[in-house]
C-alpha cells in the first residue's frame, strides 16, 4: 500500500528514520545480553546512551512539528509515531539496565528462549529501519506490518515458553523473578515494535 502524501518535508522523515535506526541499534546491542565478553554495566551504559539520544531526537521532532504548518501526513499521527518509536528504545534500555542491576547471569546461563527473544527483536529492528526508508521513499509498505505481526507472534510464543521454563523448578525463586522482569521488558519491546507497524498501517490506510 502506497501513501499519497502532502507536500514533503524531508527533515521530518529523517527524524523517523533516525529513530528507527536507534531502535535497531538498541536491539542489536542486546545480542550481548549475558555475554561474558561484554559486562552488564557496559551494555547498560550503551543502551542508556542510545535511549538519551533518542529522547533528544523525539523532542527535536516535536519542536519541528510545532513549527511546521503543513506536515506530510496527519500531525497527531506523527506525534504518535515518534512516541511509539521512543517506547521501543525505552523498553530495550530497561531490559539492559535490569540485567546490570540484578546480575542474574552471574550464576546462571541465559535461558535459550530469552536469547531467542533478543534475536526476534533484532529482526524487528532491521525490519523497522527498512520500513521507514520505504516510507520516506513512498514505497509499498504492506510487507512491513505483515512481517512485523508475524515476528511479534513469534516473540509472544517464546515469552510463553520462557515462562514455562522459569516456573518449572529449574531456577531458584529469586532468579525466576529477576529473569521474568527482564523478559517482560523484552516482550514489551516486541509489542512496541508492532505498535509502530500498526501506526504506520493506520497512516497508510488514512492517507492512501
Amino acid at each position: 500500500m502506497r501513501l499519497r502524501l502532502r507536500p514533503r518535508e524531508p527533515e521530518l522523515y529523517e527524524f523517523f528514520t533516525r529513530a528507527a535506526r536507534n531502535a535497531a541499534e538498541a536491539a542489536e546491542a542486546l545480542a550481548e545480553l549475558g555475554s561474558a565478553d561484554t559486562g552488564s554495566e557496559e551494555l547498560s551504559n550503551r543502551l542508556v546512551e542510545i535511549e538519551h539520544r533518542n529522547d533528544e531526537l523525539t523532542h527535536e521532532l516535536y519542536n519541528r512539528l510545532n513549527a511546521t504548518f503543513v506536515t506530510p501526513f496527519d500531525r497527531d499521527d506523527m506525534y504518535r509515531l515518534g512516541s511509539r518509536l521512543d517506547d521501543v528504545v525505552d523498553h530495550l534500555e530497561a531490559a539492559a539496565t535490569l540485567t546490570h542491576l540484578y546480575q542474574p547471569f552471574a550464576d546462571v546461563t541465559p535461558p535459550p528462549e530469552l536469547l531467542d527473544q533478543v534475536s526476534v527483536l533484532r529482526k524487528l529492528g532491521a525490519l523497522t529501519v527498512t520500513a521507514f526508508d520505504d516510507l520516506a521513499a513512498g514505497r509499498d509498505l504492506r510487507h512491513y506490518w505483515v512481517e512485523s505481526n508475524s515476528l511479534e507472534n513469534e516473540a509472544d510464543k517464546l515469552y510463553r515458553m520462557l515462562l514455562v521454563r522459569l516456573f518449572g523448578g529449574e531456577y531458584e525463586t529469586l532468579t525466576v523473578l529477576k529473569l521474568k522482569e527482564i523478559a517482560d521488558e523484552l516482550e514489551e519491546a516486541a509489542d512496541a515494535f508492532e505498535l509502530v507497524a500498526n501506526t504506520v498501517e493506520a497512516i497508510a490506510v488514512k492517507e492512501s
